[in-house]
């Protein structure tokens, strides 16, 4: 086995994008083993509830609760607290929130883990959706471009006391050169080479964006739309291994 192969797993979340618990539930045992994070979305959250973070929490994989919530501070501290006990290994806001929503993210999450005897969970931030370009940004009102616009929320997030946020591989290196290298970059938009874009915009291979300095790599339909999804995630931690 390739030394580099554990280590390389733990850098790919694979975003379960599926229309119903039990579909997700059978892709999921299908990936776990080839992966170190399991990311359930909005949608089947909503569907679902949170027995389905905790069936995945069962997996041995961690699990990415990609709410991306963002409401008034009270709000947001109370559902990252809820959240938290779902057994969720990861768990993010909205910087487009602000410094006091996103100081009570933390605040919320980390009380409910200390309460419950919980080990404390990632807490990251969403800077720039990977799918909006640089018109898209404007007609939101954000001044620069996507990068300039992702920075100014990262740095946002730091000083918020979160651990990291999600970006685009093409702000990857801007926000590691100014926010350090314990600073947890998970970045979606990761195409395998020759695989469609779909709906994102700002998107890189695999190998680029480790090489680039993302900590996670969060992939969905290039796996769980694969013919055989446990080998397509292979061929991904392969391809994250020759970048470490």
């Amino acid at each position: 086995m390739n030394p580099e192969a554990p280590h390389a797993r733990s850098r790919l979340a694979v975003a379960l994008d599926l229309p119903d618990g039990a579909a997700l539930l059978a892709m999921a045992r299908r990936v776990a083993p080839e992966a170190g994070i399991l990311k359930l979305g909005l949608e089947a959250f909503v569907a679902e509830g949170p027995s389905l973070v905790r069936s995945l929490a069962g997996s041995g994989a961690g699990v990415f609760l990609d709410l991306k919530l963002h409401d008034i501070p009270n709000t947001v501290s109370r559902a990252a607290a809820a959240a938290v006990k779902t057994g969720a290994s990861i768990v993010n806001c909205h910087a487009a929130g602000g410094s006091e929503m996103m100081k009570a993210f933390g605040e919320g999450a980390r009380a409910a883990a200390a309460s419950a005897g919980l080990r404390p969970p990632k807490l990251i931030a969403v800077t720039i959706l990977t799918s909006l370009d640089a018109a898209a940004v404007r007609a939101v009102g954000l001044e620069g471009s996507p990068r300039e616009a992702a920075l100014r929320l990262a740095i946002l997030a730091k000083e918020s006391a979160l651990d990291g946020v999600v970006c685009s591989p093409e702000e990857i290196e801007t926000i590691r050169a100014a926010l350090g290298g314990d600073f947890f970059l998970v970045v979606p938009g990761v195409r395998p080479r020759g695989q469609a874009a779909g709906d994102q915009r700002r998107v890189a291979t695999p190998l680029e964006a480790i090489r680039a300095g993302a900590d996670l790599l969060v992939v969905g339909r290039p796996i769980t739309g694969a013919k055989d999804p446990a080998a397509a995630a292979r061929a991904i931690v392969a391809e994250i291994a020759a970048a470490l």
